[in-house]
């Protein structure tokens, strides 16, 4: 295998093609500890992440099914919050980004953008 070594802020980065990437991690490999991962989410949902197609709570609200409404009631937050949260508006309090992440039922740092 092949990769690439830059060099950022004088620490060395090794870089790897990304399905190589998601393929470790999957395995496990790049889990933080203390976090879950993310095994039931599906590659190009992972990758929406990862590109940030979108703020990442409303990539995984939409693949959860969930309406802003719905969401903002299972994190007892309000929807105008949640949008602001959404569109970047608001960053949103660790409190509010917790309760958000445990109704998607995943890890906190997977909602901060």
């Amino acid at each position: 295998m092949d990769y690439d070594l830059t060099h950022r802020n004088g620490k060395p980065y090794v870089m790897i093609p990304l399905h190589e990437y998601r393929a470790m991690a999957k395995d496990g490999l790049f889990v933080a500890k203390g976090t879950s991962p993310a095994d039931d989410l599906p590659p190009d949902i992972l990758e929406a992440l990862e590109v940030r197609q979108d703020h990442p709570i409303k990539i995984l609200r939409k693949y959860r099914g969930l309406t802003q409404h719905d969401l903002a009631a299972q994190a007892k937050i309000s929807r105008p919050f949640l949008t602001e949260i959404e569109t970047g508006k608001k960053n949103g309090s660790i409190q509010a980004l917790k309760k958000i992440a445990q109704a998607l039922n995943v890890s906190v740092d997977i909602v901060v953008a």
